[in-house]
């Protein structure tokens, strides 16, 4: 939780009110998040950060059922974030046609920087 709080904080302070930021404590409600969005047509999320310890589903486990649920719509952009490092998870985000990069935790402002500049150009 404290790592959760700590991202968060790191992109509001680099956000300054560009763009909303939704955190879940769950896959499962995130995906709900994400189906909800989709019955009311409103805008999906263009980037995710994710953090691969979650409960009950992994990170890998969502990524999975989003791209099932989003099999007919735009795949945000995906980060993956982690505090453990496993050479196995990177190699799994190195490989995966969903994941974008791997970030270490803590998420920094110069991280941030550079995946925006990416994103602009």
């Amino acid at each position: 939780m404290v790592s959760q709080f700590a991202s968060r904080y790191c992109l509001e302070q680099f956000a300054k009110e560009t763009f909303t930021i939704s955190t879940f404590d769950s896959a499962e409600v995130a995906l709900e998040a994400f189906q909800k969005r989709i019955m009311e047509n409103e805008a999906l999320p263009e980037l995710i950060f994710l953090d691969l310890g979650l409960d009950e589903m992994d990170g890998w486990g969502f990524l999975e059922a989003l791209q099932k649920l989003l099999r007919h719509h735009s795949i945000p952009e995906i980060y993956i974030l982690s505090a453990f490092g496993k050479a196995e998870d990177r190699e799994l985000a190195q490989n995966h046609p969903l994941v974008l990069g791997y970030i270490d935790k803590p998420l920094t402002r110069n991280r941030l920087e550079k995946i925006f500049e990416t994103r602009e150009a």
